[in-house]
């Protein structure tokens, strides 16, 4: 064993600071460092994969993924494929390509929608034509998000309602809407609304669908969103804070990122309980569902309030994110040593156990 963890980053992308890294990478890394481990940052180039590969495979027992998908030359899945192959070749993983996809994926909600944690009629559309042929009848029940699998920062995030409040009052629900029926769609990046055709506007989300990993899920729009989006940051299996997004006030606005103007409160765990509570006993069938508890490293579980028929409070879960969550906010809070602690007793435990003492 080597003792040593390497931080994976890509050059360029609005995530990076003056340095050239990322506000968290650094933190991370010396974090690593004062518990007497080696740890450096490494930028993934797509022609360079091999060359990469041989060096971290001779030097490193783990990485960490610090990348945004949207700022990867040449797109994502060459380099999801080069940490798979440093995952197979035994390097820890955090968080890997199959962990990033079971937990990140926007079809995760769909994987839970059978329990209470998720809408049952959320949906997943991984085919243009499943996507025109069942939204038109989607909508008709009332208003619908529409998520794309590889944005960031609400992009291709869309609220989509009909335009003519009437219309909306007199629908048959379950009867398929006129393609040129107009919509208003609010993208959630910036709060910006649009009047199109449904016809049109469904064209246009096409681009979400094409290509790898492309998927639109389409899920019932949550009206409490307007209180705000709560948001558990987890390293690994432990809560380390919440955050209270709300929203900018506005008709149309659902959006709860900062650059929308949203507001954000952070609280400890204990601020939220119930909510801790609550996700804590659900985590193993969340983990069931997605197919193993494979807990990424760090990563968020996005909720929204919602009434039950009994008028209490409920949770219902809008988006599990593990890419490349980001921290910069919290760093007095010393997250970076609760992830440093967490990546090397994974390395410990892994090597403790492979390796014969």
């Amino acid at each position: 064993m080597h003792q040593a963890i390497v931080v994976f980053e890509v050059e360029g992308g609005s995530d990076k600071f003056i340095d050239g890294h990322r506000k968290d990478t650094m933190p991370i890394v010396n974090a690593i460092k004062d518990a007497g481990w080696h740890a450096e940052v490494l930028f993934f180039h797509p022609e360079r994969a091999d060359e990469l590969f041989n060096v971290v495979v001779g030097h490193f027992d783990a990485y960490i993924s610090r990348v945004n998908p949207g700022n990867i030359p040449g797109g994502e899945q060459g380099y999801l494929d080069f940490l798979s192959r440093l995952t197979d070749a035994g390097l820890v993983g955090m968080s890997t390509p199959a962990e990033m996809m079971a937990y990140g994926a926007k079809d995760a909600l769909v994987k839970l929608r059978d329990t209470d944690l998720v809408p049952s009629d959320t949906a997943a559309y991984y085919a243009v034509e499943a996507f025109h042929n069942n939204f038109p009848t989607s909508l008709s029940y009332g208003e619908r998000v529409l998520k794309q699998n590889r944005g960031s920062t609400g992009s291709g995030i869309w609220r989509v309602q009909l335009a003519d409040k009437g219309l909306a009052a007199t629908v048959a629900p379950g009867t398929a809407l006129p393609l040129d029926t107009k919509i208003k769609a609010t993208e959630a990046v910036d709060n910006h609304t649009e009047i199109r055709e449904l016809g049109e506007f469904m064209d246009f989300c096409d681009q979400y669908i094409i290509g790898a990993n492309g998927m639109l899920v389409d899920m019932r729009f949550m009206p409490r969103i307007v209180e705000g989006e709560i948001r558990i940051l987890l390293v690994g299996p432990h809560p380390v804070f919440v955050v209270h997004k709300k929203p900018a006030e506005g008709d149309d606005n659902f959006s709860a990122t900062l650059f929308s103007g949203a507001k954000y409160t952070y609280d400890r765990p204990e601020a939220w309980q119930e909510l801790i509570d609550m996700f804590a006993q659900v985590r193993p069938v969340i983990a069931e569902k997605l197919g193993g508890d494979n807990i990424p490293l760090i990563w968020t579980a996005d909720f929204m309030l919602d009434t039950a028929p009994d008028g209490s409070d409920t949770y219902v879960l809008g988006e599990i994110n593990c890419s490349c969550v980001g921290f910069t906010s919290e760093l007095d809070m010393g997250i970076q040593e609760l992830v440093a602690g967490e990546a090397i007793g994974r390395v410990v435990e892994k090597f403790a156990v492979e390796i014969p003492a």
